[in-house]
C-alpha cells in the first residue's frame, strides 16, 4: 500500500510589502493540499493572539456623540480611527494608554504616550486632526490581549467608568490569508500538490510566527485526541481484566 507521504520542502518569499510572505509547502500528498491549508487558515483568521484598545475617554466629553471643540473630527470617527491603531502588549495584564496634544496639528498614532509594556506599531495612522491654536485633544485609552474580534455588545457586562466610550475590538495580528494549489510531480506521479499560502500580518507579529502558532494550535488539538483515544484503550483493557478476574472469582 502506498504511504501518505510527507511535504519535503517548506519556503517564505516576500511579498507586496514587509509584512506579506508567500508560504509555499510541497510535494504534499494528492488532496491534503486544501486540508492543511483550510485548516491552516482558520487558525490563522480566528485564534492568534493579538492587542488592541477596547474602550476611551476623552477630556471634556460623556459620550460619544459628544461635539469636540475645535477638532475636525466627532468621536465617532476617532473611535474607528482607534480601532486601526496596532500594538504589542507584553504581559497578559491591561494597560492604560495615552494622548495629550495642544496646539492646530495633526495627531497620529506616534502621538500616544505608553508604558514599557506596550508597543505602537503604525505610528503614522492619522487618529484626528486640531485645527486652531488653542486646541487641545486628552484621551486615556485601555489596551487588552484577546483573540479574533470582539464587538461591545458581547462585552456588555463588563463594568464601565463614567466617559468611558467602548469600541469594538480587533484583536487579530491577520490582515489577510488565502491559499491555492498547483501541481507538482513526485516521480511518475503528477497530481501531489503545491499549496502556496499569502499571508500577511499587522507587523506585530511576523508570517513565520504566525504560521508557527496556527500550527502549535492544531498540534495540540490533535495530541488531546490522540492522548485520549490511547487512554480510552487502557482504560477498556482494565475494565475488562477486572471483569475477567470476578468471573474466576
Amino acid at each position: 500500500m502506498e504511504k501518505i507521504s510527507l511535504p519535503a520542502n517548506l519556503t517564505f518569499e516576500k511579498g507586496k510589502n514587509e509584512n506579506e510572505s508567500i508560504i509555499s509547502i510541497w510535494p504534499c500528498f494528492p488532496g491534503y493540499g486544501t486540508t492543511i491549508g483550510n485548516a491552516l487558515r482558520r487558525v490563522l483568521l480566528s485564534s492568534l493572539e493579538g492587542a488592541a484598545i477596547t474602550s476611551f475617554k476623552v477630556k471634556g466629553a460623556q459620550h460619544e456623540f459628544s461635539a469636540l471643540q475645535n477638532v475636525k473630527e466627532d468621536l465617532v470617527e476617532i473611535s474607528l480611527n482607534l480601532k486601526k491603531v496596532r500594538l504589542k502588549l507584553h504581559g497578559d495584564e491591561p494597560q492604560k494608554i495615552q494622548i495629550s496634544v495642544k496646539g492646530a496639528k495633526i495627531v497620529k498614532a506616534g502621538d500616544i504616550k505608553t508604558p514599557s509594556q506596550v508597543e505602537v506599531v503604525n505610528k503614522d495612522l492619522v487618529l484626528a486632526n486640531l485645527t486652531e491654536k488653542d486646541a487641545e485633544l486628552e484621551m486615556e485609552m485601555t489596551v487588552k490581549k484577546g483573540r479574533g474580534y470582539i464587538t461591545t455588545e458581547s462585552r456588555e457586562k463588563e463594568e464601565t467608568e463614567v466617559g468611558q466610550i467602548n469600541i469594538d475590538a480587533i484583536y487579530s495580528p491577520i490582515v489577510n490569508v488565502g491559499f491555492k494549489l498547483e501541481n507538482v510531480r513526485v516521480g511518475q506521479m503528477t497530481n501531489f500538490d503545491k499549496l502556496l499560502i499569502t499571508l500577511e500580518t499587522d507587523g506585530t507579529i511576523t508570517t513565520q510566527e504566525a504560521l508557527k502558532q496556527s500550527t502549535q494550535i492544531l498540534m495540540e488539538h490533535f495530541n488531546y485526541i490522540d492522548s485520549s483515544i490511547l487512554a480510552g484503550k487502557e482504560e477498556t483493557k482494565k475494565t475488562k481484566k477486572s471483569k475477567k478476574e470476578k468471573d474466576e472469582k
